[in-house]
C-alpha cells in the first residue's frame, strides 16, 4: 500500500507538493490566515505544519539530519501549540512558507534518492499520507470560508448514476476486524486483525441521499426532540440548529451552499455535511440505526457474500486500488449520485463504500487489542473514546490513502468535514 522504491516514493513527494501548493494558489495572503474558527487551521501555518512533519520524520529523525527552519517545533507542532494560538505565532509570511516546504521536500527528495532505507521509506509514506489528511482539510476549509472550489490537475470527469436502493444481507459470525500484519503499511489504529462476533444484519447499499434527507427535514424533524439523544438536543439547541449545515430554504424548496455558490439540492447525489446527532436523529426518525464500525468493515470487506469467514478484500471491488472504481481525488468538484460506479461495489452489493463521503458509524473510537502507538504517537492515542469513527472516505480524500481497514475519527458534533452515512434495519 506504499512505495518503497525511489522512483515511487519521489513521484509522491512530488505529487504531495503539487496538491499541497495547487490548493492555495489562488488565495490572497488575508484568506491563507482567514478568521479563527474552532474547526479549521489558518492555511499558512497548515502548509508549514506539512513541511515540519516531512521535517521531524524523515529529515531529523530517519536521515538524522539538522532542521532546515530553526524554532520550527515552536511554529508547527500541532500537538504542542494550541488551536486558538495558531493565527498569533510569528510564522514566515507567505514566500517564506512556500519556500520552507519547497525546502524540506527538496531535501526528502535527497534523502530518498538512492535505496532509501526501510525506515526513511516508511516515514516518507507516512508524511505523504499526513500531507494527504491536510490536503482534504485544505478543501473543507475552502468550504467552511466560502472561498471558490479549489481547480487542482486531479479533477475528472466522474459519472452519473442515479439512485440505488434496498438493503444488503450479510451474514453472522466470527469476523476479522482490523489490518492483517502482513500489509505493507496500515495506521497504529487499524492494528491488527482480532476476532469480532457479529450477528446477521442488514446494511443499506447506499448512502442516504439529499431527497431522503429533505423529507426528514420537511416532517419538521430538527424541531422534534423525540427523535434526538440528549446529547443531540442539547448540541441543537445550544447551536441553534435549525436544519443541515450550508442549507437554505427558499420558498417550499432548498439549497446549499458549495463552496462559494449557491445552488440546487440534487436529490440523488448523498447528503453531506451532517454530523453524527444529525445522522442518528434521521436514523430514530426512520426507524433505522447507524452501523457499527464491525459491520461497516465486514460489508465492504467480504470475499464471500454468504460467509463472514471468507478472505477479506483490501477494497471493496477487490486487491488493488484503481482511481475508477471509487470517486475520490477531487474528482466531480463535489459529491456525485449515489448510484454511480457501480465497478466499485463490494461482493455484498454495496455501492461506494469507498469514496463520494465519509460515512458516519455508532461506534466510539477505541483502540484494538492489540493497539501499540506508532513513531507518531498523537496520532490516535489521545483521541480514544472522544471521537466517533467514520470509515470509506470522500470525494476529496487521496485514493492511495484508502482501504477497506482505515479509520476516521471525529467528534460527534463536526459538520464541516465532507460526511454522510448509510443506514442499517434495526
Amino acid at each position: 500500500m506504499h512505495p518503497t522504491e525511489a522512483a515511487d516514493l519521489t513521484a509522491w513527494v512530488e505529487d504531495a507538493r503539487t496538491r499541497t501548493l495547487d490548493l492555495i494558489s489562488d488565495l490572497t495572503d488575508e484568506q491563507l490566515m482567514g478568521p479563527q474558527l474552532d474547526t479549521v487551521n489558518p492555511l499558512r501555518w497548515e502548509i508549514g505544519h506539512i513541511a515540519w512533519f516531512f521535517e521531524k520524520f524523515v529529515i531529523r529523525e530517519a536521515a538524522g539530519r539538522p532542521a532546515i527552519l530553526e524554532h520550527s517545533d515552536g511554529l508547527y507542532d500541532s500537538i504542542a501549540i494550541a488551536h486558538d494560538t495558531r493565527w498569533g505565532l510569528p510564522l514566515p509570511d507567505r514566500q517564506g512558507t512556500i519556500d520552507y516546504i519547497n525546502q524540506v521536500l527538496d531535501a526528502t527528495l535527497e534523502v530518498v534518492s538512492n535505496e532509501p532505507s526501510p525506515d526513511v521509506a516508511y516515514h516518507t509514506a507516512y508524511c505523504v499520507y499526513h500531507a494527504d489528511m491536510h490536503t482534504e482539510a485544505f478543501t473543507y476549509t475552502r468550504q467552511t470560508h466560502g472561498l471558490p472550489f479549489p481547480e487542482t490537475s486531479h479533477r475528472r470527469h466522474a459519472p452519473s448514476g442515479g439512485a440505488i436502493e434496498g438493503d444488503a444481507e450479510i451474514p453472522g459470525g466470527t469476523f476479522l476486524m482490523g489490518a492483517d500484519r502482513n500489509v505493507s503499511f496500515c495506521f497504529d489504529n487499524e492494528k491488527w486483525a482480532h476476532p469480532v462476533e457479529v450477528a446477521p444484519f442488514s446494511i443499506a447499499k447506499a448512502p442516504v441521499t439529499q431527497a431522503e434527507y429533505t423529507t426528514f427535514c420537511n416532517d419538521k424533524a430538527y424541531a422534534n426532540q423525540a427523535l434526538w439523544s440528549d446529547e443531540g438536543w442539547q448540541w441543537k439547541t445550544e447551536n441553534k440548529v435549525k436544519g443541515p449545515l450550508y442549507w437554505k430554504k427558499r420558498g417550499r424548496a432548498w439549497q446549499r451552499h458549495h463552496f462559494d455558490a449557491l445552488i440546487d439540492l440534487e436529490p440523488n447525489l448523498p447528503v453531506i455535511h451532517v454530523n453524527w446527532h444529525e445522522a442518528n436523529a434521521f436514523c430514530e426518525w426512520a426507524g433505522r440505526r447507524l452501523p457499527t464500525e464491525v459491520e461497516w468493515e465486514t460489508a465492504a470487506s467480504l470475499s464471500s457474500a454468504s460467509d463472514i469467514t471468507s478472505p477479506k478484500r483490501m477494497y471493496p471491488w477487490g486487491i488493488n486500488a484503481t482511481p475508477n472504481d471509487a470517486h475520490a481525488d477531487w474528482a466531480g468538484g463535489g459529491t456525485v449520485d449515489v448510484g454511480a460506479y457501480a465497478d466499485g461495489d463490494s461482493v455484498t452489493h454495496c455501492r461506494q463504500m469507498i469514496g463520494n463521503v465519509w460515512e458516519w458509524t455508532s461506534s466510539t473510537f477505541l483502540p484494538y487489542p492489540d493497539f501499540t502507538a506508532d513513531a507518531y504517537k498523537e496520532y490516535s492515542e489521545p483521541w480514544f473514546e472522544t471521537r466517533k469513527a467514520l470509515r470509506g472516505g470522500s470525494w476529496a480524500t487521496r485514493s492511495r490513502m484508502l482501504w477497506n481497514t482505515w479509520r476516521n475519527f471525529m467528534t460527534p458534533d463536526r459538520r464541516d468535514i465532507f460526511a454522510g452515512f448509510r443506514t442499517c434495519a434495526k
